[in-house]
């Protein structure tokens, strides 16, 4: 017989009334009784009933994901996983759903987060920048309660749900020497913003690559476009007129396909190897015309399952599988769409 949750407050030395409240991870309990309880669990062996603890908790878990207003392709991919995951999951008493943040007003994005209670949710994934207001918006949602994981741009916590991003962009810098062999030149590098942790991380290893490795490279200082059109073409065009050694492109950013429009338009992609990252319908239609060579990607419905795998362990107190929740870094060509 496995240890039930008598045998576990007799070995804590507290009462069934406080094993549940560390179980289910509710506020009131000291740290110290928190840590008997689980010093306890892993001396007994003691192992939760997860479909009877969520039906003694008389309601199922409600997930959500904030992620930014604005998005383009990707994010559209990840919005209908999110959907497809509701779903599915209500077969298990577990829901999804979105809530958006301002991405462009941190303030604003925080005020979102500040009107959730632990009424509203269980826990959040969130997708957004990493500013001051954000980190205090979140660690004021813990403390109502609310478990929370980052999600896809943010790699400054355990249980992080996404790719390692420096071993993306390092695995974009290897595919650009590669495909460019013996060529010497200059690549650019485009993304929206480098205020985002994700872009800062692939050209960190971007750089590691082609500086150590391929001294016939050199890589211009990055350009930013904010997602806007207009701006992507002039930064384009004027980096192209500046340079007349420019042998390869780098988009960066999770949305290419402003960038690679733009970059078509121009025939910025002709006779040079353009490497981008995330497949959408976009990325996809590029590599099969042969205008930008491979994509490095990142399974959305793996992300959206890994992030409520998490945010429910977390919830039932407990331990994380890492090597189920580990996302891997994909290499797409044409060849393998």
């Amino acid at each position: 017989m496995r240890p039930t949750t008598r045998d576990l407050a007799k070995a804590a030395g507290v009462s069934l009334a406080t094993v549940d409240r560390v179980l289910n991870g509710r506020a009131g309990v000291r740290k110290k009784t928190v840590d008997a309880v689980n010093d306890a669990i892993r001396r007994i062996g003691f192992e939760r009933n997860q479909v009877a603890a969520t039906l003694a908790r008389q309601r199922g878990y409600r997930f959500g994901f904030a992620l930014p207003r604005s998005g383009g392709e990707f994010m559209e991919e990840i919005l209908d996983r999110i959907r497809e995951f509701d779903k599915a999951g209500r077969a298990e008493m577990v829901e999804a759903r979105v809530i958006h943040l301002d991405d462009q007003n941190p303030h604003r994005a925080a005020r979102t987060l500040s009107r959730l209670s632990a009424e509203d949710l269980d826990g959040l994934a969130i997708m957004a920048p990493e500013t001051p207001q954000i980190r205090d918006a979140i660690q004021r949602m813990r403390e109502r309660g609310i478990q929370t994981v980052p999600f896809v741009s943010n790699q400054q916590e355990d249980g992080f749900v996404g790719i390692d991003n420096r071993a993306a962009g390092a695995t974009a810098g290897r595919l650009m020497g590669r495909f460019l062999g013996s060529v010497q030149g200059a690549i650019v590098a485009l993304t929206e913003t480098t205020q985002s942790r994700d872009s800062l991380e692939r050209r960190l290893g971007f750089d590691s690559v082609i500086n150590h490795e391929y001294p016939g490279l050199r890589i211009l200082p990055t350009l930013e476009t904010h997602g806007d059109p207009g701006r992507t073409e002039l930064v384009l065009r004027n980096v192209l007129a500046a340079h007349d050694d420019i042998v390869g492109l780098y988009l960066m950013g999770a949305e290419a396909h402003t960038p690679i429009d733009i970059a078509r338009h121009l025939q910025a992609t002709e006779n040079r190897v353009t490497i981008a990252h995330e497949r959408t319908p976009s990325t996809e239609a590029a590599l099969r015309q042969g205008d930008i060579a491979a994509v490095i990607h990142q399974d959305p419905g793996h992300l959206v399952r890994s992030a409520v795998r998490i945010l429910r362990a977390k919830c039932e107190n407990r331990a994380i599988l890492a090597s189920q929740e580990r996302i891997r870094i994909e290499i797409l060509i044409a060849e393998n769409l």
